[in-house]
């Protein structure tokens, strides 16, 4: 079916030509069509694409978004809680979050932490969807929802102790400075330029875990704070997956000795990049997604055609057994 037939819906002619190619996982068919590229200033590019493709799908259907906080919800909490140490697996995440399910051989903090998470994930989202400016009052309140199930006298409350960072010689910053309304005022600015949103998230990111305001859970709320700039700014929820723990460090470490943010900012490119291919994967197969979505529909198809057009080569060969992955 060729992608220059206009008399039927684009939708339509699209999840047609899923079937006829037997191509079960979209989310596979975005990333071929985006292509393979090594380059920051490409990966930019296909970010830039991906996210205007996903403007076209806005407002996305219930029925997807219900879909895509449940696989985010624990996704999030599952690899945010590993990088600190929690080893509940990420199936055991999800009994905890949905069924409520004590996992035995397992701590009760382990539990908690998953419960306080999940908790501040629904605080993020409820801000996302407000024109508040961030204060310390919300980045408080952020910690305290993680920590009031685990450590009620700390929850939301700025470290008392002058620390290192963990194995290192490295200081932070004394607590009696309170940086932390300077960080609020920077977060804040109108007068911020950056090349990209994505190096401003980075950039908060690094600046926020770098003053380091509380005694503990740090890289949490860190996470979260970083997650509701990207929700503010149109993008879903990223993920620095616990697989990149070591990666993260040492890109924090950079951050903060070196005033090198581009190890950073390369890691959340990519998060940024994996989140918005999943929400497109679910949204440009949903039933109510028909009369949205064009450019992508348009641009999907003509990229099959010219795949069929190279039937009979490796290319196709090779593209096809990736499409057949589940």
């Amino acid at each position: 079916m060729s992608a220059c037939d206009t008399t039927i819906n684009p939708y339509n002619q699209f999840i047609a030509a899923l079937k006829a190619r037997k191509i079960w996982d979209a989310g596979i068919l975005i990333k071929q069509m985006l292509g393979d590229y090594s380059s920051i200033a490409q990966k930019y590019a296909q970010v830039d694409k991906l996210k205007g493709w996903l403007d076209t799908f806005h407002p996305l259907p219930s029925a997807v978004v219900a879909e895509l906080k449940q696989l985010f919800d624990v996704q999030f909490t599952y690899n945010s809680k590993a990088i600190e140490g929690n080893t509940l697996t990420q199936s055991e995440t999800q009994l905890v979050l949905e069924k409520g399910i004590t996992v035995g051989g397992k701590t009760l903090r382990e539990h908690l932490e998953v419960v306080g998470h999940r908790d501040a994930i629904d605080y993020v989202e409820l801000l996302a969807q407000k024109d508040t400016r961030i204060g310390e009052w919300e980045i408080r309140q952020i910690h305290s929802l993680l920590f009031t199930v685990i450590d009620r006298a700390e929850a939301g409350r700025y470290r008392q102790l002058d620390v290192k960072a963990a194995g290192t010689e490295y200081k932070y910053p004394p607590h009696s400075h309170y940086l932390l309304a300077g960080f609020v005022g920077w977060l804040n600015s109108k007068e911020i330029q950056q090349p990209h949103p994505i190096d401003y998230v980075a950039e908060s990111h690094c600046r926020f875990v770098g003053i380091h305001p509380f005694q503990d859970g740090n890289g949490r709320t860190g996470r979260l704070l970083m997650n509701l700039l990207l929700l503010w700014l149109g993008y879903p929820v990223a993920m620095i997956r616990h697989e990149q723990r070591v990666e993260y460090i040492e890109a924090l470490v950079q951050a903060k000795q070196q005033d090198n943010l581009v190890a950073f900012q390369e890691l959340v490119l990519q998060a940024a990049q994996d989140s918005l291919v999943e929400v497109l994967r679910v949204a440009v197969t949903a039933t109510e997604s028909q009369n949205k979505g064009k450019n992508f529909y348009d641009e999907i198809l003509v990229f099959l055609d010219d795949f069929d057009a190279k039937s009979s080569t490796s290319y196709e060969k090779q593209l096809s057994s990736d499409f057949w992955v589940v």
